[in-house]
C-alpha cells in the first residue's frame, strides 16, 4: 500500500481546530484526511503542547509562530472569515 503524501502543517491545524470546535470527530477527520486516528491524536497533542508552551511564556518564537491556530480570527465559529474557511474545508472533504 502506498503511503499518502504528507499534509501541510496548515491543513493539520485546520483539522485539529475542527475537532476541538466539535465540528467533526477524530474518526471522521482521519477518514477524510486518509490518515490513522493515531496520527490525528498526535497532531492534536502536539498542537496543544505548543500552544500551552506559548501561553506559559517560555522563551523562543512568539505564540503565533508556535501555534498558528492561536489567533482568535482563525478559531472556528468566530468571525466571518472562519465561516468561509469552514465552508471551504467542508467543500474540500466532499
Amino acid at each position: 500500500m502506498v503511503r499518502p503524501p504528507a499534509l501541510p502543517p496548515e491543513e493539520k491545524v485546520r483539522i485539529v481546530l475542527s475537532i476541538l470546535a466539535g465540528e467533526m470527530t477524530v474518526a471522521e477527520a482521519a477518514r477524510r484526511a486518509k490518515v490513522s486516528e493515531q496520527s490525528i491524536g498526535t497532531w492534536k497533542r502536539q498542537f496543544l503542547e505548543s500552544c500551552r508552551a506559548g501561553l506559559a511564556g517560555k522563551s523562543g518564537p512568539s505564540t503565533r509562530e508556535q501555534c498558528p491556530g492561536a489567533a482568535p480570527d482563525r478559531w472556528p465559529g468566530r468571525a466571518s472569515t472562519s465561516r468561509r474557511s469552514r465552508m471551504a474545508t467542508a467543500a474540500r472533504w466532499r
